[in-house]
């Protein structure tokens, strides 16, 4: 009697035993004999618990945690600034044209004839030739004739005429009179002022 219901029991007990175990999945027979303080490590033994099995390792070996690799891959990297210095502008000056030397212009030489002039003995005409702003020489291109008037008409044309004149010597028609030939002289001054007129 007394093992009959030895056997009861014992079958009730086990028989409650397969209804809790088999009512949660979760429970399986390998962690019945696991102590009930240390949680389950699903790495394994001797692994790391705090990390996920699905983090990459680093190049040591050691897994990165994953805060870091979310900072790592949120924070903006710096960008590069080029700043030019302020105040220096560099400006290529432009070739500068070589310099010619050009000679003073050579003074040209002309010829100016003053206005005829009619005295009392005949006609006088007078031709400067001028060479920048001097006169360099005096001719008489007409003089009274015949008789007196060409002793006197000589004696003018030696005094003011020619390189070494008194024209060219004065450079001006204050010239002095020449004694006996004096309408001669008067008439000579007044072309040759008027051709100085004109050549300055």
């Amino acid at each position: 009697m007394r093992r009959a219901l030895l056997a009861i029991t014992g079958l009730a007990a086990s028989t409650t035993a397969l209804v809790v175990l088999k009512g949660s999945p979760a429970v399986t027979p390998a962690a019945q004999n696991l102590p009930t303080s240390q949680p389950v490590n699903p790495a394994g033994p001797g692994a790391d618990p705090s990390v996920a099995p699905d983090a990459p390792a680093g190049p040591t070996g050691a897994t990165s945690k994953p805060s870091e690799s979310a900072d790592a891959a949120t924070s903006p990297k710096p960008g590069k600034t080029t700043a030019r210095p302020s105040g220096t502008r560099t400006t290529a000056k432009a070739p500068t044209a070589p310099r010619t030397t050009t000679k003073a212009p050579q003074p040209t030489t002309r010829r100016i004839t003053g206005p005829g002039v009619d005295n009392e003995y005949g006609y006088v005409q007078v031709q400067i030739v001028v060479s920048g702003n001097r006169i360099v020489e005096a001719t008489t291109l007409s003089l009274p004739s015949g008789g007196e008037s060409d002793i006197h008409s000589g004696d003018v044309r030696d005094r003011y005429n020619g390189t070494g004149g008194e024209v060219v010597q004065k450079q001006s028609a204050n010239l002095n009179t020449v004694s006996g030939a004096t309408a001669t002289s008067n008439a000579y001054k007044q072309s040759l002022r008027a051709a100085i007129e004109q050549a300055f």
